[in-house]
């Protein structure tokens, strides 16, 4: 258990420490006088989406990390879809991966949005100076269903690991982009691929806007399935829930609450139009 927990710390920091470096420089070219105005009015939010992070990846990682592979194992894996892969092009393959992943992400996204997990997935809505770090503001529960939900389908459809693989870390810096506190639309290729400002859009402190744009790295199933807004009207919007945000023990106790298992979630309004 030591081995596997010093393993998860090293992979947290071999992580964490190119996308600091990318991320801070961007924020000091896009943000330049009020850089440190912007780090100070976000830094007790970093401080505790930087807790969870590693809560989920020193604690919870190694923890589920012998299901999880005995999981993967007796999922059954078909030869025929197997050579089908293997005959394909390898990015296309990834490409693939990306678009499926996302198809179970999308649903898994919208169902925690619903009353059920919505006292899980508010975690990840409290933030309420937004960031790159926001990625990783989830709950170990919330960690865990995007674990075992997102890549079921694509393990099932027989896609190689080292697939998976590649399409789950372009999905992750791609995550720390779209969290990111830059108004970018990206023109064109924000209309294929979710942009920050869409995805700023899903965060804001509105209960019936929240309920669109639940894609992480394309915009295709959202405009498949009605929960695409534009997000031009809304740069720069104000994100977080009415709960509000909190310490790192506070996140983690937030499920728990006795109030979450009544409530309606603030973000499980019809979709804007």
């Amino acid at each position: 258990m030591i081995a596997a927990v010093l393993e998860a710390l090293r992979t947290t920091v071999v992580e964490l420490v190119p996308a600091a470096l990318i991320f801070i420089a961007l924020a000091a070219v896009v943000k330049r006088d009020r850089l440190v105005a912007g780090f100070m009015a976000a830094r007790r939010e970093v401080g505790t989406n930087l807790g969870l992070m590693l809560f989920n990846g020193v604690v919870m990682m190694p923890l589920i990390a012998v299901p999880l592979t005995a999981y993967r194992r007796l999922i059954p894996r078909d030869q025929v879809l197997i050579a089908f892969w293997s005959a394909l092009p390898a990015v296309l393959t990834i490409i693939l991966a990306i678009v499926l992943i996302d198809l179970a992400a999308y649903w898994r996204h919208r169902l925690e949005h619903s009353p059920a997990l919505w006292r899980i997935h508010a975690t990840h809505h409290a933030d309420e100076a937004m960031n790159w770090l926001t990625l990783h503001r989830k709950h170990p529960l919330g960690e865990l269903l995007s674990l075992l939900i997102d890549l079921v389908p694509v393990l099932l459809l027989g896609l190689p690991i080292w697939a998976i693989l590649t399409a789950s870390l372009l999905r992750a810096w791609w995550g720390y982009l779209i969290h990111a506190d830059v108004p970018w639309t990206l023109g064109p290729v924000g209309k294929v691929m979710m942009s920050p400002a869409a995805h700023r859009l899903h965060h804001i402190r509105d209960e019936a806007l929240m309920g669109a744009n639940f894609g992480n790295t394309i915009t295709l199933w959202d405009r498949l399935f009605g929960t695409w807004t534009d997000p031009a009207p809304y740069l720069n919007c104000k994100t977080g829930i009415a709960e509000g945000t909190r310490d790192l023990g506070g996140e983690l106790l937030r499920p728990f609450e006795a109030r979450y298992w009544k409530a309606k979630p603030q973000a499980a309004a019809e979709p804007a139009e």
